[in-house]
């Protein structure tokens, strides 16, 4: 039986295929190539911090490399990574379809995506911003550096997220297997569903915003100068309207990849699949009503702030459910300590410290205090991309074995993950302390007092990169030396399991019908 790699080999196939999965892998290999790219700035900015003073840049390059760095991570890697990657891959499988509601449109979400990076990467190469990740104006509507081919790339990769989560919603609605109900669908396409709604609703404002930050840069139509009759912090608020919801795009895939790795390496039901999937949409909702705690000290009313403060706090609760709830999944569960669930509990650890700090700076008198410090840095590092990455990271290895039907030498994916978490640790842990301590963020020079908590940040940077290519190696050689996989080496009972490893072109041989719930470990079960 031949799968969804070899039915058909040519470029041509690749290039044209309206299958999801083969989608999905295109995905893969370009955010993939986006992480590495990201993550080469990030090793510059930190040999730049090793000592005070320049050590291998100057400061306007600096500028350029920290900008380049969040633009590439956040817009190119961290929102499209789970989703469109895993999502694209696994969603049809988890719910017995064929494939997505709409292939066509699936495949130019893709060639959208390399318009959009290319045309970010132009901006790059063409000198870059120096205006950070986030354009706040007025510095990006006046900056002397050629940010518009940046602001119209990210434009352009946002209509990819929006037809990616409309086709996610219109497969999960119209194509469930026979018989699957809302309470049948698996955890992860509770949370690619409701990062979807999310995509579909946020990502016209961004839109909408880098427009206008273009025209004003460009035209200088002054839509936020206060000279012309604009208002700066109207900037703040739809950016933030955006990119606070955005990092539920970012993390709830993430959310979804914890709760399906957990289960199978627990042998366990979980806890409460109502309070998970519950609690999944309960974020997308929230998220959009809290973008105001971005912005406490950029001038709002005590009352205004009191209430952007206590919604977050319900962020943090619906993130409290699902932890408690995943605790609970383990608790008495037949654990088997394999590399996929060793990155998730390198996620729980960093979710939950990062969480309690988010949950400070969603205080107005912490706030304040931290603003636009290295703590936020460490904060949002913790958060969005330790989780992002680890689960990720957790991802690739939990469905390696279906995506190329090969398995991988465990004993270096566990060194592997075991380096990710000491160098994801020993690099932002000491950025908590050097923002506690005064050092503003995004400064090029510091403080000579300052230089030991950069040396070892630097350090952790390093073992973090030595992560990296353990990673690119184990899994090389398994596409070369790997042993087959078998269609379940995990002994899962999740949907995508019940199907060849890699699957064949349409998913299932037969039309699948599913006659258990994704998660009975207690019974014996069959499609």
């Amino acid at each position: 039986m031949k799968s969804y790699l070899d039915h058909r080999t040519t470029v041509g196939s690749w290039l044209g295929t309206t299958d999801h999965k083969r989608i999905g892998l295109m995905f893969l290999v370009a955010t993939a190539a986006m992480l590495l790219l990201g993550g080469a700035f990030a090793i510059l900015l930190r040999l730049e911090h090793l000592t005070p003073g320049p050590t291998i840049m100057g400061a306007p390059a600096y500028n350029r490399v920290f900008t380049l760095h969040g633009v590439i991570m956040v817009w190119l890697f961290m929102i499209p990574s789970i989703p469109a990657t895993f999502g694209n891959f696994l969603l049809p499988v988890m719910l017995g379809a064929r494939d997505v509601a709409f292939p066509r449109l699936n495949l130019a979400s893709f060639y959208i995506y390399l318009l959009g990076a290319a045309i970010t990467l132009g901006g790059v190469v063409a000198s870059g911003a120096d205006t950070g990740w986030t354009f706040y104006v007025p510095y990006s509507s006046t900056t002397f550096t050629p940010v518009i081919p940046i602001l119209i790339g990210v434009f352009i990769l946002g209509w990819s997220t929006i037809i990616t989560g409309i086709n996610f919603i219109a497969t999960t609605h119209t194509l469930r297997a026979r018989n699957m109900g809302w309470m049948d669908i698996p955890l992860f396409v509770w949370a690619i569903y409701a990062t979807s709604v999310i995509q579909v609703l946020a990502t016209p404002v961004l839109g909408m915003t880098l427009l206008l930050v273009t025209m004003d840069h460009g035209f200088g139509w002054g839509f936020f100068d206060p000279a012309k009759g604009g208002d700066v912090v109207l900037f703040q608020h739809v950016f933030w309207f955006y990119s606070h919801p955005a990092v539920y795009i970012m993390i709830l895939p993430a959310m979804g990849v914890v709760s399906e790795v957990i289960c199978t390496f627990a042998r366990k039901d979980p806890y409460s699949y109502v309070a998970i999937a519950a609690s999944s949409v309960g974020i997308a909702f929230t998220g959009f009503l809290t973008w105001g705690h971005h912005m406490f000290t950029a001038g709002m009313s005590t009352l205004d702030a009191g209430i952007f403060g206590a919604l977050s706090m319900f962020v943090a609760i619906f993130s409290a459910i699902k932890v408690f709830t995943w605790t609970g999944t383990l608790y008495r569960g037949q654990i088997q300590l394999r590399s996929p669930l060793a990155y998730v509990f390198t996620f729980l650890f960093l979710f939950v410290f990062g969480g309690m700090t988010g949950v400070a700076v969603a205080t107005t008198s912490l706030d304040v205090h931290w603003h636009d410090t290295y703590f936020v840095v460490a904060h949002f590092h913790f958060i969005m991309v330790g989780g992002t990455l680890t689960t990720y990271l957790a991802a690739l290895n939990y469905w390696w074995p279906k995506i190329t039907g090969r398995l991988y030498p465990e004993k270096w994916a566990m060194v592997a993950a075991v380096l990710t978490f000491f160098g994801f640790f020993s690099t932002f842990f000491p950025q908590f302390l050097l923002g506690n301590g005064g050092m503003p963020r995004r400064y090029y020079d510091y403080a000579e007092q300052f230089q030991a908590l950069h040396l070892i940040s630097t350090g952790g940077s390093w073992i973090l990169s030595a992560a990296f290519l353990v990673t690119i190696a184990y899994l090389g050689w398994s596409l070369v030396y790997g042993e087959k996989a078998g269609p379940n080496p995990w002994g899962s009972r999740s949907y995508e399991w019940f199907t060849s490893s890699p699957p064949p072109p349409h998913n299932f041989e037969e039309t699948p019908e599913f006659r258990h719930r994704p998660y009975d470990y207690h019974e014996r079960i069959g499609t």
